[in-house]
């Protein structure tokens, strides 16, 4: 069964010196370089894309992630400037577009492509020769310097952008503010420029109080590229039902994360001053599964009264890699279990098939530029 994945930060490539064109097991058995320093072993890689291609994944939300340094944010390490920040993101941009044009990916700009795109997958019983199609979006918007400049984002191939991150962004509140924040001051003119160009808004990682102030001024199209459900597992990392409600009343998908931190039910998580990092202190491992996944994508199901806006939204290598993952996810070719433990619990043929991958088809065949 095919799979569309509706969060992969893929170009942590960039910064993490991984060759994501190698067979997944080549990645992870790379040789350390002298004097080169990473907080994220290569031995944890979940995906790559002849792996992607091995587990189906015709296409992926693939993420532009820059999170400019501001005093108090839970992110250490990030660009001192606005240039920088620009710069970064711009070469995150420049990542996938070689990846293109060697004939790795194709970029899905368009409704056309993304109908095309998936024909030719569908119409295949193996993938090894076929390009991965990519969604271009940006998790937080620090590489936009001023709202007008969202044009020219748009007009590279940039499909999607989320307000925050982590901390404050320039635009609004992310994960680690609160629920309270709410936009900061050019935020509505970025959210009134999106709809312009014909933007997608993600509601994914932004405090509640920025996405119902952004809900009340974007008019454009919405979705949660890789959020779960807070009535399942408290915090404010998680989406809250009333949100998820306005989220599904205006034709959004939910992405089902695969991020533990958003997946343990027995853990209090301060995602405030710094993000958690030793989840193996706290919770086994083997404690947390697809099963919990799949809790997350039927709850969106049953507020929605349907099986037409939930789908996978991995955060593909986004939460650390394998160790951050459910405990019977390996690589993102174990996605495929997803529809297993669905047919599992009931569901039909179809219902499976819209949460696996034609949701977000259908909705970027609608939303895309025709």
């Amino acid at each position: 069964m095919l799979v569309i994945d509706g969060d992969y930060p893929m170009a942590l490539a960039v910064k993490l010196n991984r060759d994501l064109t190698l067979p997944i097991d080549q990645v992870r058995s790379a040789p350390e370089l002298p004097g080169a320093r990473s907080n994220r072993d290569d031995s944890e890689t979940m995906s790559s894309l002849p792996e992607m291609r091995r587990g189906g994944v015709a296409a992926a939300l693939v993420k532009v992630v820059v999170d400019q340094h501001r005093d108090g944010a839970p992110m250490a390490g990030g660009p001192r400037s606005d240039e920088l920040s620009y710069a970064l993101g711009q070469g995150q941009m420049a990542y996938y577009r070689i990846l293109e044009t060697k004939g790795e990916a194709r970029i899905l700009r368009t409704s056309s492509d993304v109908t095309e795109h998936m024909q030719q997958w569908e119409s295949q019983e193996t993938y090894d020769d076929l390009p991965v199609g990519f969604f271009l979006g940006m998790e937080g918007a620090d590489p936009i310097l001023w709202p007008e400049q969202v044009h020219e984002w748009h007009a590279d191939g940039l499909r999607v952008i989320s307000l925050g991150h982590y901390g404050p962004s320039r635009f609004g509140h992310g994960t680690g503010t609160g629920t309270e924040g709410g936009l900061f001051e050019r935020g509505p003119e970025l959210l009134r420029e999106m709809d312009a160009c014909g933007m997608i808004l993600d509601v994914t990682h932004t405090a509640d109080e920025t996405v119902r102030q952004a809900l009340d001024i974007f008019n454009g199209p919405i979705l949660a590229s890789h959020q779960n459900c807070r009535s399942i597992v408290p915090g404010e990392r998680q989406m809250s039902d009333d949100l998820l409600k306005r989220s599904i009343e205006r034709g959004a998908v939910i992405g089902a994360s695969m991020d533990t931190w958003m997946l343990t039910r027995n853990v209090e998580k301060d995602w405030s001053g710094k993000i958690p990092q030793t989840r193996e202190e706290l919770f086994r491992p083997e404690d947390v599964t697809l099963e919990d996944v799949v809790d997350h994508i039927e709850y969106v199901c049953e507020l929605a009264g349907d099986t037409l806006h939930a789908s996978i939204g991995g955060d593909t290598d986004g939460q650390g890699g394998a160790i951050g993952a459910p405990y019977d996810v390996d690589t993102i070719a174990d996605y495929q279990k997803v529809a297993i433990i669905l047919g599992e619990r009931g569901w039909s043929t179809a219902d499976i098939e819209n949460i696996m991958w034609r949701n977000w088809q259908r909705y970027f065949e609608e939303f895309l530029p025709k």
